[in-house]
């Protein structure tokens, strides 16, 4: 992954699609767990594709909407239903009971949250300064937890798949740090939406690769 890719690629299929899918369920179970597995297997096989869709009809439509920021928003959203059972975001929620692992789960869900109040606060200078320093706090947690959680993953391999996420993700904490400088001197907000975004990515990497080396 490099920042010339879109994080809204990894994004909008778990973030817009599929939330919208379990309404759907509400009223018609088969055609939204029909839908779901159509629009699943048509990412895995061509990733990004679900982003294409969206945007297309956000273009045919002529609609004014920022879909980094509006992402961004969402995901905050999402993080509040992932105590229950019906999000989809169960996806990047650890299931071992051990307290290492609970603690991975919050510290990724408070990173995200915090992400997700960009938008409203980036216009406050004050408010935002503040918001970045909680940001920088979270990110130091989450790192903590990773390293945590790593001493109980078997398997050299399985150890080093972590390895590599956590250096992604401190890459991408790095650049989302310039991002933000640039944006005191220049104010372009979609940058900052974007790098938050890409945090937001390579947090849920965490996630699923933890998940798929000790579940």
């Amino acid at each position: 992954m490099t920042m010339n890719d879109n994080p809204l690629n990894s994004l909008i299929l778990p973030i817009l699609i599929r939330p919208i899918l379990l309404q759907l369920e509400k009223r018609d179970v088969v055609a939204s767990q029909t839908l779901r597995n159509a629009l699943t297997k048509a990412e895995q096989t061509n990733p990004g594709l679900t982003y294409e869709l969206v945007k297309g009809i956000i273009q045919k439509g002529n609609l004014n909407v920022n879909m980094y920021e509006s992402i961004l928003r969402l995901q905050g959203a999402q993080q509040q239903q992932q105590q229950s059972d019906s999000s989809d975001l169960i996806e990047y929620r650890l299931n071992r009971t051990e307290d290492a692992f609970q603690e991975l789960n919050k510290k990724s869900a408070a990173l995200k949250r915090i992400l997700s109040r960009i938008p409203d606060e980036i216009t406050d200078r004050r408010t935002f300064l503040e918001t970045i320093k909680e940001i920088a706090s979270a990110i130091k947690k989450l790192l903590d937890a990773v390293n945590e959680v790593v001493s109980f993953i078997p398997g050299i391999s399985g150890k080093q798949a972590v390895e590599q996420r956590k250096k992604e993700f401190v890459k991408y904490s790095k650049k989302f740090s310039t991002t933000l400088k640039e944006y005191f001197k220049e104010g372009q907000a979609d940058a900052v939406f974007v790098s938050a975004l890409f945090l937001v990515h390579v947090t849920n990497q965490i996630m699923i690769t933890v998940k798929s080396k000790c579940e």
